[in-house]
């Protein structure tokens, strides 16, 4: 897994060149936001399981006919996948979050789950809604604790929904 850090030192150290005013702006503002960062890591861990399931609550009551017979999520073993998967989302959220980089959720989420969906027929909308609505209770989780700023937290779950979102399904 790669980070902001790693990922600026690479393109510098591969075009030869010493860090400039850009690097240091950018180095300056992730370790600016790094306790932010680690708040809001903190706030996922100690809450997933009650923001998986109240995002999923709210999805559902949003898209009742996912859990209506026919519906991606009817049978319990649908339901447990779904579950499962919005798990997933969360976690690698909060691992692109404290690296203030997407590097990891095209690695090990987005890479083939477009195909894996289509092919099992798991419908994107719900799937990107369900994220997006993880995205704002975290956000307002991590503001009840008191981080102010935390627009950080919108970078892997945007990610997350834009690129779902950009196929063709």
């Amino acid at each position: 897994m790669r980070d902001v850090v790693t990922n600026l030192i690479k393109n510098y150290d591969g075009t030869g060149r010493y860090l400039d005013r850009n690097a240091i702006d950018s180095l300056k503002s992730y370790f600016e936001t790094g306790t932010a960062r680690v708040v809001a890591a903190s706030v996922i861990n100690a809450n997933a399981a009650e923001i998986v399931k109240k995002a999923s609550s709210e999805l559902f009551d949003e898209v009742p006919e996912l859990l209506r017979p026919g519906g991606y999520a009817y049978t319990t073993r649908r339901y447990a996948a779904c579950l499962r998967d919005m798990d997933y989302y969360l976690r690698y959220a909060s691992y692109a979050i404290v690296a203030a980089d997407t590097n990891v959720l095209d690695e090990r989420v987005l890479q083939g789950l477009r195909e894996t969906y289509n092919s099992l027929g798991v419908p994107i909308g719900p799937t990107v809604r369900g994220i997006q609505i993880m995205k704002d209770m975290v956000k307002s989780m991590t503001e009840d604790v008191g981080v102010l700023n935390t627009s950080f937290i919108d970078q892997p779950f945007d990610h997350m929904t834009r690129e779902l979102s950009e196929q063709d399904i």
